[in-house]
């Protein structure tokens, strides 16, 4: 486990689980969002952010978080990764983390509704489609994946 991407509907918490495994692993966290978003929360046009990426899975080792929806190129990471994490936590979970968060923008609470009915399939269709080597966890509760990072703990030491 040297390349991970971690996907996942809003607010599922892969940003929280990438710091989990970077500080068990030791490898680099990159959050796509707090690179991805420009000032005034404007999406980096695609033909740059496939550039960006593409020099952000060059390194050799890293936890990529993000989950960037339609505006994302998904392709780009899923080619590159080792192993793919899909955070597949229920709507009502997700709702009340983003509520205790922040403020969300109309456009975010429209896709974390719609997640698993539109997002999650063309993901799913992604995965098999640029990852088909790469080890594939997915969650669907907190406690299992919190027996996965345990599982990472013991192996890592």
């Amino acid at each position: 486990m040297k390349r991970v991407v971690i996907l996942g509907r809003g607010a599922s918490g892969k940003s929280t689980l990438a710091r989990r495994l970077g500080n068990i692993t030791g490898l680099p966290v990159i959050e796509l969002d707090k690179i991805f978003w420009q000032a005034g929360l404007i999406a980096t046009p695609r033909e740059r952010w496939v550039l960006v990426q593409e020099k952000i899975v060059a390194e050799d080792q890293w936890i990529i978080d993000g989950d960037l929806g339609h505006y994302d190129a998904v392709e780009v990471r899923l080619q590159a990764a080792d192993t793919i994490i899909l955070l597949d936590f229920s709507l009502p979970r997700c709702a009340l983390r983003a509520i205790r968060r922040s403020r969300e923008r109309p456009d975010f609470w429209f896709w974390l509704i719609a997640y698993r009915y539109q997002s999650l399939p063309i993901l799913r269709e992604a995965i098999s489609k640029y990852a088909q080597k790469a080890a594939f966890h997915v969650f669907r509760d907190p406690r299992a994946m919190d027996r996965f990072v345990a599982d990472v703990s013991i192996s890592s030491q």
